[in-house]
């Protein structure tokens, strides 16, 4: 492979990686059926996260979540989708602190939407930017990678 093709290829995998995030897999966290209800283990389960994790986010107020008649928690689907939204959130690098107001502010009512969409908006600013370092961080590994393939160079 030729260095110019090296690093158009390093660049297309750059912006276009392979295993992007699945809208299949998104609709299935995101439960819009309210038929069913998980506890703490599968919730934990499909959203890659320890049931520590779900018990400190509930204990701290970001999610509320009822229980059953044994005290068992059972998480709705509305739950759940709260839930996904905080663990993206968190994988973004949005602090604990953060989340905490975006939470205050949703039951806070519907006069602070202008708020919360600020915040996102910040957020997705600061995403953005980072995305961009990291496709750049990408581009370059990967070019380094496709220059090694071609043999020890001095």
């Amino acid at each position: 492979m030729e260095k110019e093709d090296a690093l158009t290829e390093a660049l297309r995998l750059a912006v276009d990686p392979p295993g992007t995030v699945s809208v299949e897999a998104l609709r299935e966290l995101a439960r819009d059926d309210d038929a069913n209800e998980w506890d703490i283990a599968t919730t934990a389960e499909h959203l890659g996260l320890n049931p520590h994790t779900l018990r400190y986010y509930e204990r701290i107020g970001l999610v509320e979540v009822a229980r059953d008649s044994a005290g068992h928690r059972v998480y709705d689907a509305a739950s759940v989708r709260r839930l996904v939204f905080l663990t993206r959130m968190r994988v973004s690098g949005m602090p604990i602190s953060d989340l905490r107001r975006y939470v205050e502010l949703i039951e806070s009512g519907a006069d602070t939407v202008p708020e919360r969409r600020e915040m996102l908006l910040e957020h997705r600013d600061t995403l953005r930017a980072q995305i961009a370092q990291l496709q750049l961080s990408l581009a370059a590994t990967e070019y380094k990678i496709a220059t090694y393939q071609e043999g020890p160079l001095p």
